[in-house]
């Protein structure tokens, strides 16, 4: 092992959480926020949920930016806004993502290839966008960093009504993976997690009556995860300790699919 000091801080980074302002990404800009980071929340049309969640975390120097990470130039503005009003980015979090069904049987064929476009765009592209801007400016200054992608465990296991979904998410895991082998010699380490369902409130009507009960009964725990637990995964993930998770594709999803 290394006895060279890191660059890497562990507390007092520059965070960009992308698709914060509400729900998961929300929870992880708090607990970003709680260990005294400071967040960059971006949104693409939420505006004031997302003004709410900056105001909401803890310490100063946060903000938020919004924009449209399906066009690339908005892709660009938005790293220069957040790098602009942070001092530089230190980690990444690809959070923002669509997710509209478009069952294949039920769906017609411009629907279809409109979804598809789009689901690509967002979850796919504007993520391969942001993270190689982002670990530009991280090899620039020197001192390493952080990029945690937020897949899915549908990645793994399959989304019939939403199969656009689950397939860039597996892109997404699978650019993680290369670039956690192409960024390691400049010190910055990618990860990415997959978790399952998640109580937030995009899906909250989904959580009660019978479909509840099942989705709940889909884990041994009986339960769905808290957005809070999932954001601490991506918290360490992002941490000086977890340089050797680089590459890695951690399952958050209570038991629910488990993975050979």
């Amino acid at each position: 092992m290394s006895d060279e000091p890191r660059a890497f801080p562990a507390t007092g980074r520059r965070v960009l959480v992308t698709g914060a302002a509400r729900g998961l990404g929300r929870a992880i800009a708090l607990a970003f926020a709680a260990q005294g980071d400071r967040v960059a929340v971006h949104y693409g049309s939420r505006r004031e949920e997302a003004e709410t969640t900056v105001a909401d975390l803890a310490g100063r120097g946060h903000v938020s930016v919004g924009a449209d990470v399906a066009e690339p130039d908005e892709v660009e503005r938005l790293v220069a806004e957040a790098e602009k009003a942070l001092g530089g980015i230190d980690v990444l979090v690809n959070n923002a993502a669509v997710n509209t069904p478009h069952p294949p049987v039920d769906t017609g064929y411009a629907e279809w290839v409109a979804a598809w476009q789009r689901h690509v765009a967002v979850n796919l592209v504007g993520a391969a966008g942001l993270s190689h801007l982002v670990a530009r400016g991280m090899i620039t200054r020197g001192t390493g960093g952080r990029i945690v992608n937020v897949g899915s465990r549908g990645a793994f296991r399959g989304e019939p009504d939403h199969p656009a979904y689950g397939a860039t998410k597996a892109g997404l895991h699978a650019l993680g993976q290369s670039l956690a082998v192409a960024l390691a010699p400049h010190r910055i380490a990618v990860a990415s997690i997959a978790p399952g369902f998640i109580d937030t409130d995009r899906v909250a009507h989904r959580l009660s009556g019978a479909e509840g009960a099942a989705i709940r009964a889909q884990s041994p725990f009986g339960r769905v995860a808290d957005p809070a637990e999932i954001a601490a995964a991506v918290v360490w993930l992002a941490s000086p300790d977890a340089e050797w998770a680089s590459g890695t594709i951690l399952d958050l999803n209570g038991a629910s699919h488990l993975r050979t």
